[in-house]
């Protein structure tokens, strides 16, 4: 797993690459812009376009002049800069950079306030006015500069952080942030580059490794981590030569009602085709025809509305609860009678969450080390409103840990908060996904993946993991077309079984 940083922690990683390297800071200023003008030049390939470089007197500043002097050494010759001295500070690297970059003959303009812009023409503007580190709106010179230049709708390509953009914490509401169509990042993405809050701000994010200590970073003291493509290889389990459906346990799907038979279907069909040996799907009796003409894998145990099935606790490896199961009193009944005769993990989404957040106490009497799988409506109905995703973020991490379970807060970057108060960044997934009954599957792969006896923290990681990469799988490459869940429910055998490859 990759830890995530916070800001402090990143100038940290670059004074102790520095330090045990050793490299002079300004040399691994220039290996950063190197990265940046190598993801750069791949993809703006038209040498004739005309380029602004905005540069702050920081290290930001000292990294726009770098990239400016090597861009004209890969030919880029319609580039000026812009330099920002809106204060009489300027950073040592960024003094270093500028005597570099006057001897290359490149037109430097120099800024004495944020009203003084002339008429910007550029087709592209490179920002690397400020970095990492704003802990404050901003204001002044620097939110008229920003105004100005977001008026303008040019190409924006941010260096590492776009100005004004808070690396961690609380986004402030409507705060003046440069918009950036591309950020090319250094190292890691930065944690809110996960977060909602920055759709408004980042477009599309890259990041180039720029060679910080990967001791530093794997021994950091951080909750944060992002679960990549080889964590996934690495829990996803073989299947074993000589196996039988007993290996993989017995999964019981309590799901749908008459109007809602669809969600039972796909979370069942995604329990069965993500490994489960057995799926049992507790539905009633009107959805007995549409579960055995289109899934005859899967075994029924039949719900009436006046009397509750009689469950074999024993039988099951695992339970799933909550798809279009109703907030009927039967779910609060079915629900108090799992915490009561059941001690395993079970999953609980939609519905049954709703019921939780109802009865809120029943929270504290789920199995240890059961999984919650709520959207953001539904985790604010189980814990309280919030006016941001940071906020959430900590809530999630102080409930699993409180609770003993394992809450999975879904989200174009859906979060896993473990009762060790570790949060978890999945990469997977595209907005091709945004269709009904994809949180349905999704509660069937746990499920799965529970019954076959993985750890509720890698069922949840592996789960939401391979849930998004077989839409990715299925998705148009501008994944801007729908992908169904039936779909991602076929698919689940082959995205799986290319990982193990």
């Amino acid at each position: 797993m990759l830890p995530l940083l916070v800001s402090k922690q990143i100038r940290e990683a670059d004074a102790y690459t520095i330090a045990q390297e050793p490299i002079s800071s300004i040399d691994l200023m220039e290996r950063a812009s190197k990265a940046f003008v190598g993801w750069f030049i791949n993809h703006f390939q038209d040498k004739k376009q005309t380029i602004a470089v905005y540069c702050g007197t920081g290290n930001n500043g000292g990294d726009g002049l770098a990239i400016t002097r090597i861009l004209c050494d890969h030919g880029y010759c319609n580039i000026d800069v812009k330099i920002c001295r809106f204060s009489d500070k300027a950073s040592d690297d960024f003094n270093g950079n500028l005597k570099r970059l006057k001897t290359a003959k490149i037109a430097l303009q120099t800024l004495k306030n944020g009203s003084e812009t002339p008429r910007e023409t550029a087709d592209i503007i490179i920002d690397a006015i400020l970095g990492t580190g704003l802990n404050k709106p901003l204001a002044g010179d620097y939110k008229k500069l920003v105004d100005y230049l977001n008026s303008l709708q040019k190409t924006v390509v941010a260096v590492d952080v776009p100005t004004g953009f808070y690396t961690d914490g609380e986004i402030p509401k409507n705060a003046a942030v440069l918009k950036a169509d591309l950020v090319i990042t250094f190292q890691q993405p930065k944690i809110n580059f996960l977060l909602p809050e920055s759709g408004p701000y980042i477009n599309c994010c890259e990041v180039v490794k720029i060679g910080l200590s990967e001791a530093f970073i794997n021994n950091a003291d951080t909750p944060y981590f992002l679960f990549e493509d080889a964590d996934a290889r690495k829990v996803l389990k073989s299947r074993n030569r000589f196996s039988n459906k007993g290996t993989y346990g017995h999964a019981l799907i309590i799901a749908g009602k008459d109007e809602t038979m669809g969600a039972a279907l796909l979370a069942s069909s995604a329990c069965a085709h993500a490994g489960a040996g057995l799926t049992t799907a507790c539905i009633p009796q009107s959805g007995l025809v549409a579960l055995n003409s289109s899934m005859p894998e899967v075994m029924a145990l039949l719900r009436r509305e006046d009397k509750l099935p009689d469950i074999k606790w024993d039988k099951y490896s695992t339970i799933g609860i909550g798809p279009g199961l109703g907030k009927e009193p039967e779910t609060l009944k079915l629900l108090k009678t799992i915490c009561k005769n059941y001690s395993k993990p079970i999953v609980v989404d939609a519905d049954a969450l709703n019921v939780l957040a109802e009865n809120k106490a029943l929270l504290k009497k789920l199995p240890a080390g059961s999984i919650i799988t709520p959207h953001m409506k539904e985790f604010d109905r189980l814990f309280g409103e919030h006016t941001s995703w940071w906020q959430r973020l900590q809530t999630a991490k102080a409930k699993a840990n409180e609770l003993n379970i394992h809450i999975i807060l879904k989200n174009t970057y859906t979060i896993t908060a473990t009762p060790d108060e570790r949060l978890y960044f999945n990469p997977t997934g595209n907005a091709a996904m945004a269709s009904g009954g994809m949180g349905d599957v999704l509660t069937g792969v746990i499920t799965s993946l529970l019954a076959q006896q993985y750890t509720p923290q890698d069922a949840c990681l592996l789960g939401v993991y391979i849930h998004g990469k077989a839409g990715d799988e299925l998705a148009l490459p501008n994944r801007l077309y729908a992908v169904l869940p039936t779909n991602i429910t076929t698919r689940l055998p082959v995205t799986m079984a290319k990982l193990k490859a």
